[in-house]
């Protein structure tokens, strides 16, 4: 597997950071903002249309956002332990090149949930 890296480009619009993640390190996954496949996420396609990079960007609560906080973004969140909320809230308070820094550091896609 390659080196994490420290780039924007691999900010997801929901906050989670592909540039921590095995399959788009080893080339298995073009990432999300560069996936054309990936029509069925909701929150990409509502950031493209809004010309956002992220969720942060947006004006509303991402916890009361239904694109943002569906069923599907629930069962990620149990499963991976993933705090979406909290990496948007990162983001809007620190900008995405230090979110991709901290995540880079870590070495992992989201914050976790404690």
């Amino acid at each position: 597997m390659k080196n994490v890296t420290t780039d924007t480009r691999h900010v997801a619009a929901c906050g989670l950071y592909c540039g921590a993640c095995r399959k788009f390190l080893n080339g298995k996954c073009p990432g999300c903002k560069q996936n054309d496949k990936a029509t069925w996420c909701k929150i990409r396609s509502c950031c493209m249309a809004n010309k956002f990079n992220t969720c942060a960007e947006c004006s509303r609560n991402v916890q009361e956002c239904k694109v943002f906080s569906n069923w599907i973004a629930k069962v990620f969140a149990f499963l991976f332990k993933s705090d979406r909320p909290a990496c948007i809230r990162y983001i809007k308070e620190h900008g995405e090149q230090a979110y991709a820094d901290e995540m880079s550091m870590r070495k992992s896609q989201t914050i976790k949930k404690k």
